[in-house]
C-alpha cells in the first residue's frame, strides 16, 4: 500500500523530515520525505496497512515543535514509495 502526503502548517524547521524518518524506519516502510518550495512537507511512502495507518496519523501532530494545519492523503505509485529503507530528499 502506498501512499502520498502532503502535510501543511509550521513543518519546515522544526525536524519533521527527520522525526518521519526515524518513525518510518522503526515502522519498517520505505519511501521518502521532503520539503517543498511552498512550506509544507510531502512523504511518499508504502509498507503493510496497519504500519502505513500509524505513520499517517503520527503526521497528523508530527513531532513537539511542528504545528500541523492539515494533512492531505492520495494514493501513490508503488514504484515510486519503493526501495530500501526510509530517505529524507532534497526539496520539491
Amino acid at each position: 500500500m502506498a501512499t502520498r502526503l502532503i502535510i501543511e502548517g509550521t513543518v519546515q524547521g522544526v525536524g519533521f523530515r527527520y522525526a518521519m524518518a526515524a518513525q518510518a524506519t522503526a515502522l519498517g516502510l520505505t519511501g521518502w520525505v521532503c520539503n517543498r518550495h511552498d512550506g509544507n512537507v510531502e512523504a511518499c511512502f508504502s509498507g503493510p496497512q496497519r504500519d502505513v495507518e500509524a505513520l499517517v496519523a503520527w503526521a497528523r501532530h508530527g513531532p513537539p515543535g511542528a504545528r500541523v494545519t492539515g494533512v492531505t492523503r492520495s494514493a501513490a505509485d508503488d514504484a515510486e514509495a519503493a526501495g530500501t529503507g526510509f530517505h529524507i530528499v532534497a526539496t520539491r
